[in-house]
């Protein structure tokens, strides 16, 4: 549980994120990048509800309040004057964070013999993954 709230609270802290750059990204890019920021952010949304909601059907309390949210996630916020780069190197890192706490949360499921939880972090590191090679693919 502990594990899954760690992973809500990342998750959270990277849809704020990429919120912050969708709302400031300017530059040659602007338009492939706001587009981009928003659909990352758009499907963090319903995942982060679904994790907090794995946690209530695992038996724990799922967190909230942006205060306890950003105290708990290790993602530290992003200037909103970073340049376009800096905003997709941050991301990557911070997806990369994210991937983290899904393993930790994976590893923890599999050792409680929770499979659905396991699957749940297996398929929401997919996407992160996926996130980081588009992200990484716009820097080269």
């Amino acid at each position: 549980i502990d594990a899954l709230r760690q992973t809500v609270a990342g998750t959270y802290a990277l849809m704020g994120q990429l919120h912050l750059c969708h709302w400031n990204v300017r530059g040659k890019s602007f338009f492939a990048l706001h587009g981009a920021f928003e659909v990352q952010y758009t499907e963090l949304f319903t995942a982060v509800d679904e994790l907090a909601e794995r946690i209530r059907a695992v038996g724990g309390l799922a967190p909230g309040g942006l205060g306890s949210l950003a105290a708990m996630a290790s993602i530290k916020e992003l200037a909103a004057d970073a340049s376009a780069d800096e905003m997709v190197t941050r991301l990557i890192e911070d997806h990369r964070k994210v991937i983290a706490d899904l393993a930790a949360a994976r590893d923890h499921a599999a050792e409680a013999k929770d499979a659905e939880t396991e699957d749940m972090m297996i398929a929401r590191t997919q996407v992160h993954e996926k996130a980081v090679w588009m992200l990484s693919s716009y820097l080269e």
